[in-house]
């Protein structure tokens, strides 16, 4: 049967072959020539080694490397192209390296404890945000004198401006990181804390953060964490990404000894928890038209700017679809069953779904809608991340510093030694931040200006 399968596949694909290819990739110099143009961009490359005056940190939550190359192909094809020559923002970045997501107690990771590890420096357990792993999952007493600063921190303690935006709620496990420290991620609000850690003064995420005098922007959802239960929503308003992080950077750089901003989108992670493979790929393109708003609106000589994932998701490019074929699509040949499945798919999650001892028949299911929920192979309720390593790529000031394999921990160091904020501030000494402006600093923006306008009119999305 395979064999037959695969025979009948080879001829397809000899026959289909000169309608998948343009006519001048049949030609072995169009490679080569490719080839040598980029080879000559890495030998004319020198490294950037000015001080990062800015960094801004774009966190693609979930978005493992099977996300980008999916939402490459997705974006190519939304342009009418076949998609997979297409070049996205972030493809442009000149440095890449892998980071290792485990945490110290599970082999495949939450956002939180890595979260605590690119932006505290400190890989941790998971669950807890903010604390070293030391610190025990819901123990309130074992948070207490294990807490870890973030880069966030730093960057301000250093002078510099800092900001949040994230297309989830501002108290979620990835902003959550950079400004709390919490023995659960679950604890949003008073409403959320067992009695036991009340019992034991901790506070909740929302009180941290109101309580944080240190972040000049913060832009996304949470409202409901913030006031009384039945409070009225407003009528809700949905900037994209883009438009919120180009207002945060707006509003950062008026600091002249510069700023720290950290953008996630965070509805990747939860569209793959939903098996919605087609809303995951529109967030990590509507992500990527962020990074070139920020890379517009920066100066690469002295803004150095990442984009990487937490972790990636039990997600999967399979099958053999011809070139061009829709990244929504289905596989050209059948499976053994004689029934077709979707290019893309799920080890586990809400798609697995037997009828009468068979898989349902998607001949006639329009795949691509955004509703759509991928197959799976084993049956959850919500499908669980991926273990692999996630890809961090860099451009801009150090940007040399990301080339690699290494811990996720690292990455925070890294950034701050670009920057020259935390430790390791040697090498700065010859070159020394401009005095701060104290009438033109976002830092001088109090708390609540900012938050009131981001919190009431900004706010998009108020996630359960």
């Amino acid at each position: 049967m395979v064999t037959i399968h695969l025979s009948v596949f080879c001829y397809l694909l000899s026959v289909v072959s000169i309608t998948c290819a343009s006519v001048e990739e049949e030609n072995p110099e169009f490679w080569r020539s490719l080839a040598q143009d980029t080879l000559r961009s890495s030998l004319s490359r020198t490294l950037n080694t000015n001080v990062a005056k800015n960094v801004v940190l774009f966190l693609g939550d979930g978005m493992g490397v099977t996300t980008i190359t999916a939402a490459r192909i997705l974006k190519g094809q939304l342009q009418n192209r076949s998609g997979e020559e297409t070049v996205m923002n972030m493809d442009t970045f000149p440095y890449v390296g892998l980071a290792k997501t485990y945490s110290v107690d599970f082999q495949i990771a939450d956002s939180a404890s890595t979260a605590t590890a690119y932006l505290c420096g400190v890989k941790t357990n998971l669950n807890v945000v903010g604390v070293s792993a030391a610190a025990r999952n819901g123990v309130c007493s074992s948070q207490k004198g294990n807490e870890v600063t973030s880069i966030l921190k730093w960057a301000k303690d250093a002078g510099k401006s800092v900001g949040i935006v994230t297309t989830t709620r501002v108290q979620h496990a990835t902003p959550a990181a950079s400004y709390a420290h919490s023995a659960s991620r679950t604890w949003y609000s008073d409403a959320d804390l067992p009695s036991a850690a009340v019992t034991d003064g901790c506070v909740d995420i929302a009180v941290q953060l109101i309580s944080n005098t240190d972040i000049d922007v913060i832009i996304g959802g949470g409202r409901k964490y913030m006031t009384p239960k039945g409070f009225p929503d407003p009528d809700r308003m949905d900037p994209s990404i883009a438009e919120t992080a180009e207002k945060a950077i707006q509003i950062l750089k008026k600091n002249p000894k510069g700023f720290f901003l950290l953008v996630e989108g965070g509805r990747i992670d939860q569209a793959h928890h939903d098996s919605r493979a087609s809303m995951a790929l529109h967030e990590a393109v509507a992500l990527d038209d962020a990074v070139a708003r920020a890379l517009q609106l920066t100066n690469e000589n002295e803004t150095l700017t990442i984009v990487t994932a937490d972790h990636s998701h039990a997600f999967t490019f399979n099958g053999y679809p011809f070139r061009g074929n829709s990244i929504l699509g289905k596989s050209p040949i059948f499976a053994l069953d004689f029934l077709p499945y979707t290019t893309l798919m799920y080890g586990n999650g809400p798609g697995h779904k037997i009828l009468n001892n068979k898989r349902p028949d998607i001949r006639k299911v329009d795949t691509t809608s955004k509703d759509y929920v991928q197959q799976s192979a084993a049956p959850l309720d919500s499908e669980t991340h991926g273990g692999e390593d996630v890809a961090l790529l860099a451009r801009g000031p150090m940007a040399h510093l990301f080339q690699g394999v290494y811990e996720q921990s690292y990455i925070a160091h890294a950034m701050a030694y670009a920057a020259c904020v935390g430790a390791n501030q040697q090498h700065c000494a010859a070159v020394q931040p401009t005095l701060k402006d104290p009438g033109n600093s976002a830092s001088d923006t109090p708390l609540w200006t900012v938050m009131s306008l981001t919190l009431s009119v900004m706010t998009a999305v108020l996630m359960h």
